[in-house]
């Protein structure tokens, strides 16, 4: 017969109310599980709206953007965001193109009414759904984890950059 100590867990309690000693240490598997959960929700609202995240990422950069965008200087700024392939990344630049969600203006690209709306309608969408996943967690967790995660983005960026020209 062994012994038994007592239960020292209790039932699983949402994240935001875990004590720091059972919080599960931020790794780059925890940022991977979190990011592809988070993105599988608005892909599927996207799929509604007949785009892929990848156009919606394009969209939005076209229409966020300071200066009217060249179809070029689109491609790069998505793929600095993404690290896609270019390639890929023309491909669903030309398909914003052909569902009238991106219109060419000479040399640019702009946005068109319709591509706004669309971001408008996911963007509504969008909302009530961040707000659950986001809602409860501590403004100081928020702070810290943004400190981390804008860490972690500078230094992929920065090892991403000497891979490519490496």
């Amino acid at each position: 017969m062994t012994a038994t100590t007592p239960a020292t867990t209790t039932a699983a309690a949402p994240a935001a109310d875990r004590s720091v000693t059972d919080a599960p240490v931020a790794d780059a598997r925890a940022l991977g599980l979190a990011h592809y959960a988070a993105r599988g929700v608005l892909e599927h609202l996207l799929t509604r709206h007949g785009v892929t995240f990848q156009q919606q990422v394009a969209l939005r950069a076209a229409v966020t953007a300071e200066d009217p965008q060249t179809p070029d200087g689109l491609v790069a700024q998505v793929h600095g965001t993404l690290k896609g392939d270019p390639a890929d990344i023309r491909a669903d630049v030309d398909g914003l193109l052909a569902k009238g969600l991106l219109a060419v203006d000479g040399t640019h690209l702009l946005a068109t009414d319709a591509g706004r709306e669309l971001l408008a309608a996911v963007g509504a969408e969008v909302t009530p759904v961040s707000a659950r996943i986001w809602g409860g967690i501590p403004a100081d967790d928020l702070a810290a984890a943004g400190r981390v995660l804008a860490l972690v983005t500078e230094r992929a960026n920065a090892e991403f950059a000497a891979l490519a020209t490496a």
